[in-house]
């Protein structure tokens, strides 16, 4: 699948839901979502009842659009998720969760996972201190996720800094003041809060 280039909001407009891809905006009145209740299209409003495979389809492209996945990623993710212990759907949401995009728009060092993305492209970022920048990392349990001792000055952090009582999920912690964060244990089902039905997805690609 080719990178996505057109309006984030529209993406959500698609789905039904917040994707959280603009950042503040998401969490404003000038989200699209609250004001566009119809599909884009000029046919949005016309569309006939979904079929069984077209739920199960529209979970899979909503889940790809949340974590900003491509297709050939998100098919590598559940491939490995079948191969391990446990249920599919949860091994394949908790590997995606663990991606260092993720890990760092989760410890508040980009408000969208596409800014986060972007942070660890510019090699903003070190894993145990060695740079990495590659998004699709997957992080461990014990892992210490820190931005570079060269970079802590700039301008981006400034508000991250003054942030008090910042909300990170229970595996993750994070020391604003010195912009470090580390992998407390690996995420669980429980851990992930987003309104995904992983077992339409699981449906769809065992079919």
């Amino acid at each position: 699948m080719a990178k996505y280039t057109g309006p984030d909001c529209r993406l959500c407009r698609r789905e039904g839901c917040k994707l959280y891809l603009k950042g503040a905006k998401c969490n404003s009145g000038k989200c699209p979502i609250l004001t566009k209740y119809a599909p884009p299209g000029d046919h949005g409003k016309g569309r006939r009842k979904a079929s069984g495979y077209s739920v199960q389809l529209r979970e899979k492209q909503k889940t790809k659009r949340f974590y900003g996945v491509t297709e050939k990623q998100f098919k590598m993710y559940y491939d490995k998720a079948s191969e391990m212990r446990g249920v599919t759907g949860e091994n394949m949401l908790t590997l995606i969760e663990r991606r260092l995009d993720n890990v760092v728009y989760r410890m508040g060092l980009g408000t969208s996972r596409a800014m986060a993305r972007q942070i660890v492209n510019h090699g903003h970022i070190t894993v145990n201190g060695k740079s990495v920048d590659i998004p699709s990392y997957i992080v461990k349990a014990g892992d210490v996720i820190s931005v570079k001792e060269n970079k802590k000055d700039s301008a981006l952090w400034t508000e991250v800094k003054e942030t008090k009582n910042l909300s990170i999920v229970k595996w993750l912690s994070f020391d604003n003041a010195t912009l470090t964060g580390t992998v407390v244990s690996l995420p669980e089902r429980a851990d992930i809060d987003l309104d995904i039905q992983e077992h339409l997805i699981v449906e769809l690609y065992s079919k």
